[in-house]
């Protein structure tokens, strides 16, 4: 593909989707907000409305005057400036197949969408520690009851049983959940395509290796969460083809924006496992 033909627009949008078909933690994400995002260092609002309250309706009396909703606007900074830049040789591409660069885009999507799911994950600091369940000797005898525990977490802090909920471990843990074939099927084929692995009373079970571990503890940062806890925030910035002035090659840059927050913080548990 020359350059001459690289519409900066159309390659954004190509990436953008590729970005959304390889997310895993920021899919499970909230992506409502106010705002627009010009650069690192911008700010968008993530609005939310308190709770209603229900009370007894008497017939043939007035009912009380209507409640005011009290809303509020919680502040999330893009605080993360991704890139990319690679370059095709002429010679390469000339004997390459038509999609090279369709490939090599599809790479670096991927690449993004590892280091923004990593960022979100990363976020297991802003968890409170009443939401925190700690198993130093995670095994299959107590993985059921960790992930009832979990459940049973938000439950508590009064997520309806019917709202969608997520949890989130790494490839290790997922294969102790498989081996106690706990796990239900599910007919979601993307939800499958974007690293479900199944169900487990009301949690989607998603499996990523970008989930966080102490280095000193070694303990793995799993996520037991609605899919509003956290709020995302991202722009494809900019997306620009050139020719390197020393080589005989197209080459292609990128800038990724994007920030993230706990919103919900009693919607999130944290599990804090090691196997």
């Amino acid at each position: 593909m020359a350059i001459s033909n690289f519409i900066s627009t159309v390659w954004s949008e190509a990436l953008s989707r590729q970005l959304d078909r390889q997310y895993v933690g920021v899919a499970n994400c909230s992506r409502d907000y106010e705002g627009s995002i010009v650069g690192k260092g911008s700010t968008v609002k993530v609005c939310s409305v308190g709770s209603i309250t229900v009370s007894d309706y008497v017939k043939n009396a007035d009912m009380s005057a209507p409640q005011t909703l009290s809303d509020s606007a919680r502040t999330l900074y893009i605080s993360q400036a991704k890139s990319f830049n690679f370059q095709i040789d002429d010679v390469d591409r000339a004997q390459a197949t038509p999609k090279l660069m369709e490939m090599a885009m599809a790479q670096a999507a991927g690449a993004l969408a590892n280091v923004a799911d990593a960022y979100v994950f990363s976020l297991y600091g802003e968890a409170t520690s009443a939401n925190t369940i700690t198993q130093a000797a995670l095994a299959e005898d107590n993985i059921i009851d960790t992930i009832i525990s979990a459940r049973e977490k938000l439950l508590a802090n009064g997520v309806s049983g019917s709202t969608p909920t997520v949890l989130e471990v790494t490839p290790s843990v997922a294969a102790l959940i498989m081996k106690a074939k706990i796990l239900q099927g599910t007919e979601n084929t993307e939800a499958l395509a974007n690293g479900c692995i199944g169900n487990f009373i009301g949690f989607e079970v998603y499996v990523s290796p970008n989930i966080a571990t102490d280095s000193q503890t070694g303990q793995m940062k799993c996520f037991a969460r609605t899919k509003r806890a956290i709020a995302f925030a991202e722009q494809i910035n900019k997306v620009e083809a050139y020719r390197p002035e020393n080589r005989f090659a197209d080459a292609v840059k990128g800038l990724h924006l994007y920030g993230a927050k706990v919103i919900y913080p009693e919607e999130l548990v944290l599990l804090s496992v090691k196997i």
